[in-house]
């Protein structure tokens, strides 16, 4: 009677070059899982650290929640000009987050996937309180907690006059900024406030980086105008 015999080893039949690749394949594949699920995720980016939350890695939704709380309630503040609800929106943001963990496709940068979110949910915000007023006012130039910088280059003239002109100078910025058509104003905010640039703010607000740009010379244009007294 013929016996059939089973190799326990799959890749034995294999020249020892590609056998040894192998092993150090699996081998790697085994560190990494180890330390992501230990929570070190610095060999990966935002996209992929999201995608192991997808898989059910929650240390993983704990990364990417350090990283971008305080740049999202940053964005939120500047939006919304109130802390409190700044605060709560950022909440809801990262909870829109994880409810969408089982379907999300690293289609896009992670960033731009949750500036989206941020964005909607703050517009939303906007439409609802139209006629309140907020409790409590920021400026946009509000400075960084961490580091105590602002976004405009601070006024090095010394002296209470100063003081004031650079004061109402912010206030007007603010007050025109906000003033701008919705998407003139949320492409502002990211541009000038969180850095982004043409092709981020686009994916963003769902625009060609052509149609992007024109958009911000537009709000920019428009914020000159208003700001010629204090240029």
């Amino acid at each position: 009677m013929a016996s059939l015999a089973i190799n326990p080893n799959p890749t034995s039949h294999l020249p020892l070059d590609i056998e040894r690749l192998a092993e150090a394949e699996t081998a790697r594949a085994q560190a990494l899982g180890a330390l992501h699920l230990n929570g070190d995720f610095g060999a990966l980016d935002d996209a992929a650290i999201m995608l192991e939350l997808k898989a059910g890695n929650m240390a993983a939704f704990d990364v990417l929640v350090s990283k971008y709380r305080k740049p999202i309630i940053n964005f939120m503040l500047r939006m919304t000009r109130n802390q409190a609800v700044a605060e709560e929106l950022a909440q809801e943001v990262f909870l829109r987050v994880y409810r969408s963990r089982e379907t999300y496709r690293a289609e896009a940068r992670f960033s731009t996937w949750l500036y989206r979110i941020a964005t909607n949910l703050g517009v939303n915000h906007a439409r609802d309180t139209k006629n309140e007023r907020t409790a409590s006012t920021v400026y946009l130039d509000e400075p960084d907690a961490e580091t105590g910088t602002t976004p405009d280059v601070a006024d090095q003239t010394p002296g209470a006059e100063a003081r004031m002109l650079r004061t109402e100078r912010m206030a007007a910025i603010r007050e025109h900024v906000m003033a701008l058509p919705e998407r003139q104003r949320m492409a502002v905010l990211m541009h000038k406030y969180e850095g982004m640039d043409y092709k981020q703010i686009g994916d963003v607000l769902k625009l060609s980086e052509s149609a992007t740009k024109s958009l911000l010379f537009r709000a920019y244009q428009t914020l000159r105008e208003k700001l010629k007294p204090f240029l």
